[in-house]
C-alpha cells in the first residue's frame, strides 16, 4: 500500500480514502487511517445508513453506493464484510486485513475454517498467555486488528481469526495457517462455493517454504486449501522452483490430530505427540469430539513457535478457557434438563458437531435465516441419533423440514416457524424428559427472528433462565 502512497507525496492533502462498510471494523479502520494520514479526505460509503459519522468526514450511502460512487477515490478501505467485486473504482483497493498483514511486526498464526475458529483461536491464545507470553488475539473474535497494531512488537506473537471475508482479497499469509474443517457457507454472499473456498486459500497462497500450514484431517476441502501452490513453491511464471519437492505443496503442509510428523493427536484419554503425552484431555474444559481437535490444532500450531512450551503450560493453558459465549455452552438445568447455547452454529456442520457431543437424549432447535445450505446430511444426523425431538424455526423451516421426512426421521418434529424464543423454550421444556439435553443449535444465520447470533443466544439464555424452577 505505501508504494502506492509514496507517488502521492507532496499532494497528500487532496487524498481522497473512502471506508467503505461502516461496522465495527470500519469505524476502527477509519481512526486508523486519520492517524496515519491526517490531512486527507474521508468518506464513509456503506449500503446502509449511518448514523454515527464524526465530523469533518463525508458519508454517503445506499444499495449503489459501492458500484456508483467510489471513482474519486485515491484508496477505498474495504470493510471484511465488503465483497471486493462491489467496489469500482479507479483508486486502490486495500483492506483492513491487508494492512494489519502489512504492518504488523509480530508474527502472524492465521486461523481459518467454517467452524471453530473462535474456539481454537481462544485456545491458542490461553496456552501462549499460561507460557508467559504476551499475545494479541485480534479478527471476529478479539479486538479491530487495527486497534490492536499500535500496541504490537516483534516479540509479541498474534493469533488472527480469518474469514472468508478477511481472506478474499488477502496479499499476505500468516506465518503459521491453521486450516479447519470446511464446508459451504455465506454462499448468500460469495457467488457460489468455489468462490469461498478460493477465498480460503489465501491463508496457505502467499506462505514460503520457511512458513507452516496445519490441516484437518478428514476434511477433503481443508486439504485442498493445504495443497494450493504457494509463492515459495513458484516463480514468477507460476512454476515450481523447489528442486526437493516439485510443486507438491502438502509437501510442507501437516495433518493436526493424527499422529503425524511432531503433531498433537489424542490416545486414551491423552494429549499426545508421537509417543509422548503432554496432558490428559480432560484439561480441556469443552464437550465434544470436535473440539479436542480444535485443540489438537492449537497445540500443534503453539508448537510450531521456536519457543518452550511445557506440558504444564499446555494443561494450564487448555483448563483456564471454559468456552466462548454462544458456542455449545452450558446455560442451565432445569427439571433435570440440561439446556446448551450453541447459537454461533450457523451452518449444518456445526450443529452436526453439537449433536454428536452427547450422548443423552436431546432435543434440537434448528433454524433460522437460509444462506443456501443444504440439510439433508444434518436431517440424516438426526435420524441416527438419539433425538427425541426438533424444533424448527425461522425463514427456512419448510426446507428443513422436507430434509427430515426424507430422512425419515422419526423423532418428535414441530415446526413453530417465526415465533419467539420464549415460545421456542416452553415447547423443548415440555418435550424434553429428566436426564435430556435441549440445544440450541440452528445450523442457519440468525436475521429476521433476532439482530445477529448474539442475540439469538442471549435471548435464548434469558428465556432458560426463566424456566421453573
Amino acid at each position: 500500500m505505501f508504494q502506492y502512497l509514496e507517488v502521492l507525496d507532496g499532494i497528500i492533502e487532496t487524498m481522497k480514502i473512502v471506508i467503505a462498510g461502516y461496522g465495527l471494523e470500519g469505524i476502527s479502520s477509519l481512526r486508523y487511517f486519520r492517524r496515519v494520514f491526517p490531512d486527507a479526505e474521508f468518506v464513509i460509503a456503506d449500503q446502509k445508513a449511518v448514523e454515527n459519522a464524526p465530523d469533518g468526514v463525508t458519508v454517503r450511502t445506499g444499495e449503489s453506493v459501492f458500484a456508483e460512487q467510489l471513482q474519486d477515490a485515491d484508496m477505498v478501505v474495504r470493510a471484511p464484510g465488503v465483497p471486493p467485486r462491489l467496489l469500482k473504482t479507479s483508486g486502490k483497493i486495500w483492506s483492513v486485513t491487508n494492512e494489519f498483514f502489512d504492518k504488523c511486526p509480530a508474527p502472524i498464526i492465521g486461523v481459518t475454517g467454517t467452524k471453530g475458529k473462535g474456539t481454537t483461536c481462544s485456545l491458542i491464545a490461553a496456552i501462549l498467555r499460561a507460557a508467559g507470553q504476551t499475545v494479541h488475539l485480534v479478527g471476529n473474535i478479539g479486538v479491530p486488528a487495527l486497534d490492536a497494531l499500535p500496541n504490537i512488537t516483534k516479540d509479541d506473537i498474534v493469533v488472527y481469526e480469518l474469514s472468508s471475508f478477511q481472506l478474499w482479497d488477502l496479499e499476505k499469509s500468516p506465518t503459521i495457517a491453521v486450516v479447519l474443517m470446511i464446508e459451504p457457507d455465506h454462499l448468500e454472499v460469495h457467488t457460489d462455493f468455489a468462490e469461498y473456498l478460493d477465498a480460503k486459500k489465501n491463508i496457505r497462497r502467499h506462505q514460503s517454504v520457511v512458513d507452516t500450514c496445519l490441516y484437518h484431517p478428514t476434511n477433503k476441502y481443508s486439504k485442498e486449501v493445504a495443497a494450493t501452490p504457494f509463492n515459495g513453491l513458484l516463480d514468477e511464471q507460476g512454476h515450481a522452483t523447489c528442486e526437493y519437492c516439485g510443486d507438491d505443496a502438502l509437501d510442507f503442509a501437516h495433518r493436526y490430530a493424527v499422529p503425524d510428523e511432531d503433531q498433537v493427536y489424542v490416545r486414551d484419554g491423552y494429549f499426545c505427540v508421537q509417543d509422548r503425552r503432554i496432558c490428559r484431555t480432560d484439561h480441556l474444559r469443552l464437550p465434544g469430539a470436535h473440539n479436542l481437535e480444535n485443540a489438537c490444532a492449537a497445540m500443534s500450531a503453539v508448537a510450531e513457535l521456536p519457543i518452550t512450551v511445557t506440558d504444564e503450560q499446555y494443561a494450564a493453558g487448555l483448563e483456564s478457557f471454559t468456552g466462548l459465549p454462544h458456542r455449545l455452552k452450558f446455560v442451565a438445568e432445569k427439571n433435570g434438563v440440561k439446556y446448551y447455547d450453541d447459537s454461533i452454529a450457523t451452518t449444518p456442520g456445526s450443529a452436526i458437531a453439537a449433536l454428536r457431543a452427547f450422548e443423552a437424549p436431546k432435543v434440537l432447535i434448528v433454524g433460522g435465516y437460509d444462506k443456501g445450505a443444504d440439510y439433508d446430511e444434518i436431517a440424516t444426523e438426526i435420524a441416527k441419533q438419539t433425538v427425541r425431538a426438533v424444533i424448527i424455526i425461522g425463514a427456512n423451516a419448510a426446507k428443513i423440514e422436507q430434509s427430515l421426512r426424507q430422512a425419515s426421521v422419526t423423532a418428535t418434529t414441530v415446526v413453530l416457524g417465526q415465533t419467539t424464543i420464549v415460545d421456542v423454550v416452553a415447547q423443548a421444556s415440555q418435550l424434553s424428559h429428566p436426564g435430556d439435553v435441549v440445544i440450541l443449535s440452528p445450523a442457519a444465520a440468525s436475521f429476521g427472528m433476532f439482530k445477529n447470533y448474539v442475540d439469538r443466544g442471549e435471548q435464548f439464555v434469558a428465556a432458560v433462565e426463566k424456566l421453573y424452577p
